[in-house]
């Protein structure tokens, strides 16, 4: 443990042999006692010292409701789910009506095969508090484990209604939709599903949260922080780990990622600067340092950080992506699209690796593979509608008469046109398809609209742009550059 960790048990042992020690100590001081020392061993993480504890602290005080709770929550976080269960259900006949109790016993009994008893905890602790998500979340997977599809489905897009970011209700609502037959909806579920737990509210866990001064336990309570978006107290929180431990990569880490997102981008690179002089083996850090320089234009300095990272961590794919997205930005786009070729064998479905490494094609000008690679992208993901887009403009400005084709492209825009929303870069594609066609007088109108567009929103650098393709249009010229070097995605 870190020294201070240490003194809080030392202090906390001292204080129960001296109980022990005084005949004249009541039962319930001395339960509290053992009840405590348990608590900082459990917040330590020492869970098999922290059991005796409990377990002295329910023999003296059978009638407190905390202690065969925190021993539940010893043997829950052990794998030991009967003990667990026959701790909660002890706590619940002290305190019938805790809902985090009830919950947590759901979700144990769910564990252990017997959603016909996890299914009335959660429906008791909903009856209690109707907005508790984690008791809704546990009625719609009880239900689903009995094949009540339609009730699995009611509750758990009940918890995606009452908070959307509640993201572990999707695989289980994949389900339910699987069984009833809907396998669109199953599809859309399966693809936002993650594996954040969606948990009860209880005070008790969140006190030992609380209890122990060391970095672990602060990066620990920083990191729900981040996980509530409350940047400025996770970068609290982070800074008074580092107090303890300043040399503690992940805990510095950590605080420059809260200090960007306060939008403190300079103290926020400091730190990441400071990790990486300290801890050059340190991947998350490089990483985050070549995003900052990459997202501010300085790619060969990003370059070198992203090359680190994957040197500590040859399978960092965001940081592989990055690196050849940064390549590819000063000209060393053949290096870029092994980079991406990488990927998309580990990775597939990766589909930004898939767009760029056709963006890379184009810039090789290898405009026939950049449109077979953007036909068949487009076709296994016809949802991204990047791929549609990107094709109809390789279709309308490729300077290879082979692979350019008006009417297609004008029919991509057109169908972009009715789901997505206008932008300029859209506007531009039109034009672009307009000319191509011939349609010249049309095409010189959608861009002089989209000069006026963007002199009005104040897009003052891309005007210079706009107003080079007005030209070639007036003049009765195509455009034969799908995307400019400004411009290149």
């Amino acid at each position: 443990m870190a020294p201070s960790a240490q003194a809080q048990v030392r202090d906390r042992y001292a204080s129960l042999t001296q109980k022990i020690d005084n005949t004249g100590t009541s039962a319930t001081d001395l339960a509290d006692a053992y009840g405590e020392l348990g608590k900082i061993l459990m917040a330590a993480d020492h869970r098999d010292a922290a059991e005796p504890c409990f377990l002295n602290a329910e023999t003296v005080a059978p009638q407190d409701f905390r202690w065969p709770y925190y021993l539940g929550h010893v043997y829950r976080q052990n794998g030991d789910v009967a003990n667990a269960i026959a701790s909660l259900e002890r706590s619940l006949r002290l305190k019938p009506d805790d809902v985090a109790a009830l919950v947590w016993l759901g979700d144990l009994q769910l564990d252990a095969g017997h959603p016909e008893e996890a299914r009335p905890r959660f429906a008791k602790a909903l009856s209690l508090q109707a907005n508790a998500l984690s008791a809704r979340f546990g009625l719609g997977r009880a239900a689903l484990a009995q094949q009540d599809y339609t009730g699995a489905v009611t509750s758990l897009e009940d918890v995606l209604h009452q908070d959307p970011q509640a993201s572990a209700a999707h695989y289980p609502l994949a389900m339910a939709y699987r069984a009833l037959g809907d396998t669109t909806k199953a599809e859309a579920h399966l693809r936002l599903r993650d594996n954040r737990q969606i948990l009860p509210a209880d005070p008790l866990m969140v006190e030992l949260d609380g209890l122990l001064e060391s970095p672990q336990t602060y990066e620990s309570r920083g990191i729900q922080a981040l996980d509530r978006k409350d940047w400025a107290g996770a970068a609290a929180l982070f800074q008074k780990g580092l107090q303890l431990a300043p040399d503690h990569a992940a805990l510095r880490h950590r605080l420059g990622t809260a200090l960007y997102m306060m939008g403190d981008v300079r103290a926020a690179q400091e730190q990441f600067e400071q990790v990486v002089r300290a801890a050059p083996d340190y991947f998350l850090a490089q990483y985050s340092l070549g995003v900052l320089l990459q997202s501010s234009g300085r790619h060969a300095e990003a370059i070198r950080h992203f090359s680190a990272a994957l040197q500590s961590r040859a399978s960092y794919t965001d940081a592989r992506l990055r690196l050849a997205n940064s390549l590819r930005h000063i000209g060393r786009v053949t290096e870029s699209l092994a980079h991406y070729q990488q990927i998309l064998a580990a990775a597939p479905e990766n589909t930004e690796a898939r767009f760029n490494s056709a963006i890379a094609l184009v810039q090789l000008r290898r405009y026939q593979d950049a449109r077979r690679h953007l036909t068949a992208a487009m076709s296994a993901y016809p949802a991204q509608s990047l791929f549609a887009h990107a094709l109809a403009r390789l279709l309308a400005a490729a300077p290879d008469d082979t692979v350019r084709d008006g009417e297609r492209s004008i029919a991509l825009v057109q169908d972009l046109l009715k789901n997505e929303q206008r932008t300029l870069e859209l506007g531009e594609t039109m034009a672009m398809a307009l000319a191509a066609l011939g349609r010249f007088d049309e095409a010189a109108s959608v861009q002089r609209d989209l000069v006026k567009g963007a002199r009005s929103n104040g897009l003052t650098g891309v005007v210079p742009r706009l107003a080079q393709n007005l030209a070639r249009y007036e003049r009765g010229e195509p455009c034969r550059t799908p995307w400019a070097d400004d411009e290149i995605p």
